[in-house]
């Protein structure tokens, strides 16, 4: 009896640690991004800086107007994308953004902010 009741106990932790574990959902709210990113160095040209602020832009305002969070690298990619454009004001919101967001970046989003605010080499 004190075996099968040891058995049934243990039997029924690891279940409630195996449920307890994989219900949250998605971590991140990924939308377009990866099909962007793709299309980027896959297919250049496919989707114009334009098109890809676009749906970036939609991806962000969703993710926030639900509560969820943006994978890492919406922001940088969105920043790179608005600096194609000529808007660099634009681009460094968006550096700034995924630096407060991924401090981890910060390293190199630092270095992409200077070299944004560095006057062109003639």
């Amino acid at each position: 009896m004190r075996v099968a009741r040891a058995v049934l106990t243990a039997a029924a932790l690891l279940v409630l640690a195996a449920t307890g574990c994989g219900g949250g959902g998605p971590l991140y709210r990924w939308g377009h991004y990866e099909g962007v990113l793709y299309d980027t160095y896959a297919h250049p040209g496919k989707a114009d800086p334009a098109t890809q602020i676009a749906r970036l832009s939609e991806d962000v305002q969703r993710a926030q107007a639900e509560g969820e969070r943006v994978p890492p690298g919406v922001h940088a990619h969105l920043g790179y994308m608005y600096y194609l454009q000529g808007n660099a004001e634009a681009a460094a919101r968006e550096l700034q953004t995924e630096k407060e967001l991924f401090p981890e970046s910060a390293v190199f989003i630092d270095r992409l902010l200077a070299r944004l605010a560095a006057p062109a080499a003639p």
